[in-house]
């Protein structure tokens, strides 16, 4: 559950008549809300306010505590099966010797190889930024190096004073 939402229960609910349900499924009919109240408390169960737009609002007789455990319980586990996703940077410029670009290279076939993203970077520096299809074409050169084991996510673009281009492992 959210924690900005707000939950009425017992005596918060402030309906007269409310459509009351059971937790075992059993239909209460439209009742007062004491009534319901007296349902709850006859159970040792907490009477919780489910929806509180529908005419009447709609209540249920149940365990608020052990509710509210589960609901945490499955958003635990679905934050667990949440994929995350590691992206690497590989910083260039646009004046980089060829063996410069062979080291950095290795190291982003390396992020590749283990199933990383890889974000190629090339700063643009005073006059350079006149020109950023330098940039551009640097990342071309350098995506035909990867692109055996790495697919294009993103095309090489000019940000600011950077020209980002995003690989991705290839589906195997």
């Amino acid at each position: 559950m959210s924690k900005d939402k707000v939950v009425y229960l017992n005596e918060d609910i402030r309906a007269k008549e409310v459509r009351c349900v059971g937790d075992d499924g059993e239909v209460y009919g439209i009742i007062s809300r004491d009534e319901a109240l007296d349902i709850a408390n006859k159970m040792g169960l907490d009477l919780v306010l489910i929806a509180p737009d529908a005419k009447p609002p709609v209540c249920k007789v149940m365990d608020y505590g052990k509710f509210r455990y589960q609901q945490e319980k499955k958003q635990k586990e679905a934050k667990k099966k949440q994929k995350t996703i590691d992206i690497k940077e590989v910083k260039l410029s646009a004046k980089i010797a060829q063996n410069d670009i062979n080291y950095k290279i290795k190291h982003a076939r390396e992020f590749l190889e283990s199933g990383k993203h890889v974000r190629f970077r090339v700063f643009l520096k005073g006059r350079e930024m006149a020109n950023p299809e330098v940039g551009v074409e640097l990342l071309n050169s350098v995506y035909e190096l990867v692109n055996d084991i790495g697919q294009r996510d993103k095309e090489p673009i000019f940000e600011g004073r950077y020209v980002n281009m995003l690989v991705v492992p290839k589906k195997s």
